[in-house]
């Protein structure tokens, strides 16, 4: 319809047609909307059937003591060539992860050793449990299952540069958050100016974030809790506590170490003591007191159930007894 036609048209008419126009290529991209995404459902309908390792990888509820499993974690550090072609069971943090095709490298880290992880497509492996490999947020903490295998090559950017392991089952015990506040690569270079212009990690960002920072390989290698004796609210709750005051202010006699000693363990440290002064405003008419002593606090990881933190406070006792009596 050239210009001059258009001039005898009524206005409502060309506006009418310019609206079914629109309202069919709106059918059309929703129709073909629609069909992607029957498409993509019926995919992962499939590929739902055909995940052959579906009870090999997940994310696990939380721990809480309810039994007790006959497995024997074995520590990164001592995954060298002596256990190769043997199975083992790790619990590390993922450091690292990079999807490849069919196939998924992960960084294993515990404390400041690392070593290689490979999830491959093969017959214990689906490309929903590589997918869900890759998937797993930096810094959570994971159950592997796993063949210890040799390498022709040094793999340089691992602790454990002889080996790496097939990863076989792979279970989620805590997820990170997928946005943390530092990296660890960031946090071990130096504040000052990088020539390369890399990231670095300044001091209130650390200390803000102390947990994530502790786990640096430099901090690992050497720390110790150092008590204190005052502090701006009290250590616990379910104790009285001597009031002092502080320029303006009031402080308050330490009544336990708890809170650094819960921040080491969350930065893998495992197992962590301190011995210190402790102040508690408790009146009693005894003639030893609590108010003032000095308390060998500890604190530690369990893997699966808190007897093993029973045991190890036993055998601890008895150790003790011992070296007194011997002496």
């Amino acid at each position: 319809m050239t210009k001059g036609e258009t001039e005898g048209v009524p206005e409502e008419t060309t506006q009418s047609k310019k609206a079914a126009k629109k309202l069919q290529k709106e059918a059309e991209k929703a129709a073909k909307r629609a069909e992607k995404q029957a498409k993509s459902a019926a995919e992962n309908q499939a590929g739902a059937e055909e995940d052959i390792a579906k009870d090999r990888y997940g994310i696990l509820p939380l721990i809480q003591s309810q039994e007790k499993l006959d497995r024997v974690l074995v520590h990164v550090k001592n995954l060298t060539e002596e256990k190769a072609d043997q199975v083992v069971w790790l619990r590390s943090r993922v450091h690292t992860s990079r999807a490849k095709g069919k196939q998924c490298f992960l960084v294993l880290r515990q404390q400041q050793f690392n070593v290689q992880g490979l999830v491959a497509v093969g017959d214990h492996v689906s490309k929903q449990m590589v997918k869900f490999a890759a998937n797993i947020s930096k810094e959570s903490i994971v159950d592997v299952e796993g063949i210890v295998r040799k390498v022709e090559q040094k793999i340089e950017s691992c602790s454990q540069q002889d080996v790496e392991l097939h990863v076989e089952r792979i279970y989620v015990i805590s997820a990170a958050e997928p946005r943390l506040p530092l990296q660890l690569e960031d946090a071990m270079r130096p504040e000052a100016n990088d020539e390369e212009g890399r990231a670095t990690v300044n001091q209130d960002t650390r200390l803000d974030n102390r947990i994530i920072d502790l786990r640096d390989k430099i901090h690992l290698l050497k720390h110790s809790i150092i008590s204190r004796i005052c502090g701006k609210a009290a250590s616990e709750g379910g104790a009285n506590v001597f009031t002092v005051s502080y320029f303006k202010t009031s402080a308050y006699l330490a009544q336990s170490p708890q809170l650094y000693k819960q921040m080491c363990i969350c930065a893998d440290f495992d197992k962590v003591f301190c011995i210190g002064p402790v102040f508690r405003a408790e009146d009693s008419n005894t003639h030893r007191h609590l108010t003032e002593f000095v308390g060998l606090d500890i604190e530690m990881a369990f893997s699966y159930h808190y007897h093993e933190v029973v045991m190890e406070i036993a055998d601890t006792l008895v150790q003790i007894f011992k070296g007194l009596r011997d002496r």
